[in-house]
């Protein structure tokens, strides 16, 4: 395609804000999913012994890659294991004392599931992040996510991961955003292993992190 298409410029940002608003719609639609599957998957890397290791192909390979690194900048280790490399050898760097999460929207990658479905074999525990709980691939690992894109047309046309990326990579904030307040991860401790950029110019820093006991009332109490 050559030339300069013929579309005034206001509708260049109709187009344009109305993704956004849809994208947004599809973030705010997120939070009424998180459920006790989240919280399970939080409690399973509080008392792991090892690494979280995230692993996925194409688009969400990214996003996979955003939340090891966003993990470890809030306290909890972990890398990222491209599924290609991991099925070329780098599966060696897993042990059962790690957790692995991975991502895929669609459920539909045959070399993830297979990764997934040997990582189970090995003794691994697996996160399935997807929106087809059906799928063989959420079938092959051990524990579920299951987030859905609301509208669906946050995605352009249906097939192309805008909206759905934005709605996996805010699962994964909010995931190291608990971690970081159950494990009580100091602001100091950010800094001093993020030394680079703003972050590590920082000396006003906000108050530690931390998640609100719960308090269990008895029925004696209540009355």
């Amino acid at each position: 395609m050559t030339g300069t298409p013929n579309v005034s410029a206001e509708a260049m940002l109709d187009a344009a804000r109305d993704l956004i608003r849809r994208e947004a719609r599809a973030l705010a639609n997120l939070a009424d999913q998180i459920d006790r599957s989240t919280a399970d998957v939080v409690s399973l890397i509080l008392a792991s012994g090892g690494k979280v290791i995230t692993t996925g192909t194409g688009t969400s390979g990214i996003m996979a890659e955003r939340l090891a690194h966003l993990l470890a900048v809030t306290g909890t280790p972990a890398f990222y294991l491209p599924c290609l490399d991991a099925l070329h050898g780098g599966m060696g760097s897993v042990t059962p004392a790690d957790l692995v999460i991975a991502l895929s929207k669609g459920g539909k990658s045959t070399e993830l599931t297979q990764l997934v479905t040997r990582l189970e074999k090995r003794g691994v525990q697996v996160v399935a992040v997807t929106e087809r709980p059906e799928s063989e691939f959420a079938a092959a690992a051990s524990h579920l996510i299951a987030i859905a894109t609301d509208p669906a047309d946050a995605d352009l046309g249906g097939l192309i991961a805008t909206g759905s990326t934005l709605v996996a990579g805010a699962w994964g904030d909010a995931l190291a955003a608990v971690l970081m307040q159950a494990r009580e991860y100091s602001w100091e401790e950010v800094v001093s292993t993020h030394p680079g950029g703003i972050v590590g110019q920082q000396s006003l820093l906000p108050d530690r992190p931390s998640l609100a006991p719960t308090t269990t009332h008895t029925a004696e109490e209540a009355s």
